[in-house]
């Protein structure tokens, strides 16, 4: 882990709430499709967000989700819409792609934990990936989506990937699965003790997605989650 200086490339509104970040480091970093960084608002102030782009990416990309003027995030995007250049920390976390197994994957996420699981599908299509590949994102409502089709491009390029948008409280125009993703994923695949499955999003629910997968056959020590260390 070092503190990286890095100038900012971009900032964009991908949805209401819903900022994507592009960082260009000073220099050369490392690090694993998972990981997470720590924008450095002083030395006092570290605030953790997913890395969202591929290792393989000349930029970091960080998807930044801010709910309120003076929210804990939009201090940080105010941060980068006022400078040229912000100082991170990186890279930090434990539940990156195992890259040794060869099981196949669930990546499962909720909200902007998607940047998370964008990590390592992205990653996993630059490497060309052959293992099973099957990416489940979980939003409120359709207008809380966005890139799907870029997603699904990407995901579905994989030699055996697949991706699947769940909507909490659809639409009438929404044509997709509804519900809880989790439980999406558990009507979906009865063993999933066969899988290493990833999950990012709220700790409430990543613990639910825990304990509910777990009653239904998961192997925990094939579950990866940062917020597992806190919950």
């Amino acid at each position: 882990m070092k503190q990286v200086q890095c100038n900012v490339e971009s900032i964009t509104s991908l949805t209401e709430h819903v900022y994507k970040v592009l960082l260009r480091p000073e220099q050369k970093v490392d690090f694993l499709p998972g990981q997470y960084l720590n924008f450095i608002m002083d030395e006092n102030d570290k605030r953790p967000f997913s890395i969202a782009s591929s290792p393989n990416n000349e930029l970091i990309e960080l998807q930044i989700g801010a709910f309120g003027a003076d929210s804990y995030p939009m201090q940080v995007i105010e941060r980068i819409k006022a400078h040229d250049n912000v100082l991170v920390e990186i890279p930090l976390g434990g539940a990156e792609l195992r890259q040794s197994s060869d099981r196949p994957i669930i990546l499962l996420a909720g909200g902007t934990g998607f940047s998370y699981i964008k990590s390592m599908f992205e990653y996993l299509a630059d490497t060309d990936s052959q293992r099973e590949v099957l990416v489940y994102w979980g939003l409120r409502e359709p207008s809380a989506c966005y890139e799907l089709e870029q997603t699904a491009n990407t995901v579905e390029g994989l030699a055996r990937g697949k991706f699947i948008p769940v909507i909490e409280t659809p639409h009438d125009d929404w044509s997709g699965r509804t519900g809880m993703v989790h439980k999406v994923v558990m009507s979906d695949i009865k063993n999933l003790a066969d899988y290493d499955i990833y999950v990012a999003g709220r700790f409430d629910m990543v613990g639910v997605v825990r304990t509910d997968f777990v009653a239904n056959g998961a192997n925990i020590n094939h579950m990866f989650a940062d917020a597992f260390a806190y919950i």
